[in-house]
């Protein structure tokens, strides 16, 4: 499989209050919530024809979503691309210099795997790498 855009990440304060946009002018439905309690956030999907829209909501003061928001406020948080083998993308960027936040693949939504690019080794975009399990 080539490599794919999963979904884009967006960053807010409530995914009820940001989903009436996707509702009311696009009558697109939110996806059923999910809690990813080990990272503090509460995530639902948004479908647009073959593009995934995450709606990210903290959960807790000292998410990493709640940190976001502090900083920069809602809006764009991360692109996501999905890959076949995450641990071989890692281990790559990993040898060839990029800046990781974790030096394994964490769990995503979905029951999937995934890691990120510090935005500082992506053109200034965090990156999102997702791997679901067969």
């Amino acid at each position: 499989m080539e490599p794919k855009i999963d979904h884009i990440g967006i960053a807010v304060n409530s995914i009820e209050e940001a989903s009436k946009l996707y509702r009311d002018l696009l009558h697109v439905e939110k996806s059923a919530e999910e809690f990813l309690e080990d990272r503090g956030i509460k995530v639902t999907f948004l479908y647009i024809k073959d593009v995934r829209i995450e709606l990210m909501e903290p959960m807790r003061e000292d998410s990493e979503i709640s940190n976001f928001l502090k900083k920069r406020g809602e809006g764009f948080h991360h692109i996501a691309y999905q890959v076949d083998n995450i641990k071989m993308v890692l281990e790559n960027a990993k040898k060839l210099g990029y800046k990781t936040l974790s030096d394994e693949p964490n769990r995503g939504a979905g029951g999937s795997l995934v890691f990120f690019l510090h935005p500082t080794s992506a053109n200034g975009i965090l990156t999102e790498f997702v791997e679901y399990q067969k």
